[in-house]
């Protein structure tokens, strides 16, 4: 018999409100009856993205897997408020303890999917160790585990590329006046000496969800090690062939596909 089609999504928008500002976010539902639905799949950001800029791999992320699919901007990203000020060394742990409790309550969110791109992939960690048993398995993509020479090395080339206006303006398309900042909060934290000593494996040891941890082979801002270190002793590590530090563009259906089976199996 032939496949069935993937389910229609529809797409929701609201303002979550948090301490120092809202935050914008999306929620993608595939059809069909909400009882007995799976948990649904939260996404974190990178540190330039946004809602946005996830694209379409939400819509389709929702299709493939029949789970809700919720996005947001961070405070100082995309739609969201702009931050106060410069981001604290410990915003990664910070997102998990400040600002998950708060949009989970406010989206109906109990039992979840964490699943995070980038250094969101270190908010996802910190989300599940924190959360426990209501996250359900964890999901990382291209994250970061510790700070590493290759990390900074893209970061100091991508430094010299925003000196071109042009560049920051491309941003400005999804962050609007906030570019400058997001620039600044990105390549200032990670290459302040304050956090230098910053890793995963303080965490890691109190995720007790599955783990998938996806990387590109060829991601410009961080080796193998990264995944193999997030899923030691909890899950596997995923590395997709010919695909750099975004691999829900540069390689969609193959992630996808690999998040399927994986929470197919849980």
């Amino acid at each position: 018999m032939p496949n069935s089609p993937p389910p229609t999504v529809t797409e929701t928008d609201r303002r979550i409100p948090i301490g120092e500002g809202s935050l914008f976010a999306r929620i993608w539902t595939p059809e069909g009856a909400e009882s007995g639905r799976p948990a649904p799949v939260l996404l974190f950001h990178d540190s330039l993205g946004c809602v946005e800029l996830w694209r379409d791999f939400p819509g389709l992320l929702a299709a493939a897997t029949g789970r809700r699919v919720v996005a947001y901007d961070r405070l100082g990203f995309g739609r969201s408020d702009p931050h106060p000020g410069p981001l604290d060394p410990d915003f990664i742990a910070r997102e998990a303890r400040q600002v998950i409790p708060s949009l989970c309550e406010q989206v109906g969110v109990v039992d979840f999917v964490a699943c995070g791109h980038s250094v969101g992939g270190g908010m996802a960690v910190e989300t599940a160790a924190r959360f426990g048993t209501r996250c359900r398995a964890l999901v990382t993509i291209a994250a970061q585990a510790f700070v590493e020479d290759r990390t900074l090395d893209g970061i100091r080339a991508a430094r010299r590329e925003f000196q071109d206006p042009a560049t920051l303006a491309r941003l400005a398309r999804y962050h609007g006046g906030k570019a400058e900042w997001v620039v600044n909060a990105w390549i200032g934290t990670w290459l302040s000496p304050a956090f230098a000593d910053w890793s995963l494996d303080r965490v890691l040891p109190a995720v007790r969800c599955p783990v998938l941890a996806v990387h590109g082979d060829g991601d410009e801002y961080g080796s193998a090690e990264h995944p193999r270190r997030i899923a030691a002793g909890r899950g596997t590590a995923r590395i997709l062939p010919n695909t750099g530090h975004v691999p829900h563009r540069e390689n969609r259906e193959a992630l996808i596909e690999a998040i399927r089976r994986f929470l197919a199996g849980i």
